[in-house]
């Protein structure tokens, strides 16, 4: 049996949520409150000690860390395969995984943090903000946090962060003016990374970047992947965060 401890159906949650719903395999959702803090309570940390989600449950193996994940799912739930058969085409898969994993995640999510969850972290009292820092086990977490409850990230990261945002963006339309899906003509486990850090929330955070008129076949290709029975299943889970933070929920935290 399978059980997945993920937070809202958005970013690595979602990105994990996609397959599984798209494979119809039976799994147990277990839901963690991000703005809680419970991805840092002993519970938790008992099952992934980094403190973050989602982490997958194989009756008892436990796997980290959402492209991993989705590479184990593949390998033990291949059927409907989300990865090409042609060789070329799981070499651009791949590509495309290492591309978004490195390239846009992070650039994507420091405008998440600084835009929405830098108002969770400023209304957080001095005192049990430190108290709540002192949980999370990732140094670099903590520090993300203590910026955005400061004075959150400069003007000159936040436009490196839109610079590396736009290039990926623009990458993604020449690629899908070629083919329909990032790594071909069949929707793989590179579209579900895509969307699910950038595709799905484009327009709304960057909408200067992505347009109907500047960015057609990006967008388009947003619309077919958000078609796909398996996304859809996974849009129509619960959503507990607060209106203003439903656009992005901080994974990595």
């Amino acid at each position: 049996m399978l059980k997945l401890y993920h937070a809202e159906p958005v970013a690595n949650s979602m990105k994990v949520l996609i397959p599984l719903h798209e494979k119809g395999i039976p799994f147990e959702s277990v839901y963690v409150d991000l703005h809680r803090f419970e991805q840092h309570e002993p519970w938790f940390l008992a099952i992934n000690p980094e403190g973050q989600v989602p982490v997958l449950d194989h009756d008892g193996f436990i796997i980290n860390h959402s492209t991993v994940i989705n590479e184990y799912l593949e390998d033990a739930f291949p059927d409907p395969p989300l990865r090409p058969v042609d060789i070329r085409e799981r070499a651009h898969m791949r590509y495309w995984n290492k591309f978004i994993d490195e390239h846009v995640m992070n650039h994507v999510s420091m405008h998440g943090w600084h835009r929405f969850v830098r108002k969770v972290a400023q209304a957080i009292e001095k005192d049990e903000l430190e108290r709540l820092l002192a949980r999370i086990p990732l140094k670099e977490q903590r520090d993300k946090w203590r910026t955005i409850a400061g004075s959150s990230f400069t003007e000159e990261q936040l436009a490196e962060a839109t610079r590396k945002v736009s290039i990926a963006i623009d990458l993604f339309e020449k690629q899908l003016g070629e083919t329909p899906y990032l790594a071909g003509n069949r929707f793989s486990l590179a579209d579900i990374n895509a969307y699910s850090h950038l595709g799905m929330m484009a327009e709304r955070m960057f909408p200067e970047l992505a347009s109907r008129d500047r960015t057609p076949g990006f967008l388009a290709w947003v619309d077919r992947v958000a078609a796909h029975p398996g996304v859809q299943k996974a849009l129509a889970g619960p959503d507990q965060t607060s209106p203003e933070l439903r656009v992005f929920s901080g994974e990595a935290g």
